[in-house]
């Protein structure tokens, strides 16, 4: 084992929404203006906040989560960025101390520790002054080990208020401040329902990435924190590096890739090339013809928001329904379920999907599901094995309102809401769908069965 020396470290905030996104984006950007190749990480399963880090730094962003994830798998995953970038900067979420539990598990701390990475700390300092020293203060007498190297202060109203701030934060607690961030007036990164608006379909993303980078740049003293970064100890893991194997003919692994499909984890494409596919991108709302594909990969989305254009694209609905009906394997994730479904309604309209599953969708104006997954692999199916665990996630506002009476399922959950009634799977000739998102480093026997699958192997061991 070869320990890499890495510089890294952790943007943790003490709550959502108190500008660590804003931070992150911003210094990986002016670190990238700087000359310096960045591997962005995004800790937890977010997938909208990752591919907003990856724009940033224009490499892929990745995620690190302890739960869906074994210890390991993430500390490799680092590792291996130490082949290619100068630096790992890595966005935390939630509350720094914030987990499944009030012990605090799966936490962005506990990730930060087992990183052994240096902590910058975002404090919104709406409304307060000493008080943020007395918030330091219990970050640091809660976990003595945490290396709390710095902290950064959000939505400063005036120089009078930074200047008592940074006094107090100083004096009573020794960490540095290490920049304030002025209230910024606009609304650069909009949100919808599931957090941010996607990184691929905000039409002024680059501009809006390259002025975070120069606000951070001006208020940050981004020379300190590459210095706090290099401070990190070296990392003692292997580098998560799986070759192409040898030998196997190579399949056609067909993805959903477009503004409606773009929630994919860069490790599960890798995965399914190392095994021996080539992913052959597919846009549901712009292709006229589906391309000759072995199998399907339908990662998740917003479908609710493009049903208008899913629906208006008959041609290729068609294709897709006959190509699924005579045996196309097919992997559908939370948007990609909604895709297959018969139909999908949303604010009043129903749509025409796919309709290789006999069920039907609605979208509504609250979650139905949010959290970790924990489900058990009850019946045989292509592409996981029966009677492993999985651990996985979801997040969706929609849910199936008719068909799943007679529906063949093949997860029991211990944990999550999946389709309802403890279920998740639709098993549907050689298609599997469901709500729960599965990341490849937590459950690499997916890319081998899903790719067998493509190879004809209908049988998942």
């Amino acid at each position: 084992m070869n320990p890499h020396p890495l510089p890294r470290l952790v943007i943790a905030g003490l709550a959502g929404d108190s500008g660590k996104s804003l931070v992150s984006l911003g210094v990986i950007r002016a670190l990238r203006a700087r000359g310096r190749v960045v591997a962005p990480f995004k800790k937890g399963p977010d997938f909208i906040d990752a591919a907003w880090l990856g724009a940033a730094a224009g490499a892929p962003g990745r995620n690190l989560d302890s739960y869906m994830m074994p210890r390991e798998a993430i500390l490799g995953s680092v590792a291996g960025a130490a082949r290619v970038a100068d630096v790992a900067v890595v966005e935390g979420n939630r509350g720094l101390f914030d987990g499944l539990d009030a012990e605090g598990s799966h936490s962005t701390a506990q990730l930060a520790r087992l990183l052994g990475a240096p902590v910058v700390l975002v404090v919104d300092a709406t409304k307060t002054t000493r008080t943020v020293a007395a918030l330091v203060m219990g970050c640091r007498a809660l976990d003595p080990e945490l290396e709390l190297v710095g902290v950064v202060l959000n939505r400063v109203g005036t120089a009078r208020q930074e200047q008592v701030i940074r006094e107090a934060v100083t004096r009573e607690t020794g960490v540095p401040v290490l920049g304030a961030i002025p209230r910024l007036a606009g609304e650069d990164l909009p949100s919808r329902h599931l957090g941010l608006l996607p990184a691929v379909e905000h039409p002024e993303r680059e501009r809006i990435l390259d002025e975070l980078g120069r606000v951070v740049a001006q208020h940050l003293e981004i020379d300190l924190l590459l210095e706090l970064a290099q401070g990190a100890a070296a990392l003692a893991a292997e580098a998560v590096d799986e070759p192409p194997r040898a030998g196997a003919p190579r399949v056609r692994m067909g993805v959903l890739r477009d503004r409606a499909f773009s929630f994919y984890y860069p490790e599960n494409l890798e995965a399914l090339e190392a095994e021996g596919a080539e992913l052959v991108p597919i846009a549901p709302q712009d292709d006229a013809e589906l391309p000759e594909v072995d199998a399907l990969y339908a990662g998740g989305g917003f479908p609710e928001v493009h049903a208008e254009g899913l629906a208006a694209n008959e041609r290729l609905r068609n294709a897709l329904r006959a190509r699924i009906e005579s045996g196309l394997p097919v992997w559908a994730e939370c948007g990609g379920l909604m895709y297959l479904a018969e139909s999908l309604r949303w604010r009043g309209k129903q749509y025409p999907m796919v309709g290789a599953l006999p069920i039907q969708v609605e979208q509504g104006e609250r979650p139905q599901g949010h959290g970790y997954v924990c489900a058990r692999v009850a019946k045989e199916n292509p592409f996981v094995p029966q009677g492993s665990e999985l651990h996985g996630h979801e997040f969706h506002y929609s849910r199936v309102t008719s068909g799943m009476g007679a529906a063949d399922t093949v997860l029991e959950l211990e944990r999550g809401t999946g389709l309802g009634e403890g279920r998740d799977g639709i098993h549907a000739r050689n298609v599997v769908a469901g709500y729960t998102h599965l990341h490849a480093l937590g459950a690499p026997q997916w890319a081998r069965c899903l790719v067998a699958a493509a190879r004809g192997e209908l049988r998942c061991a």
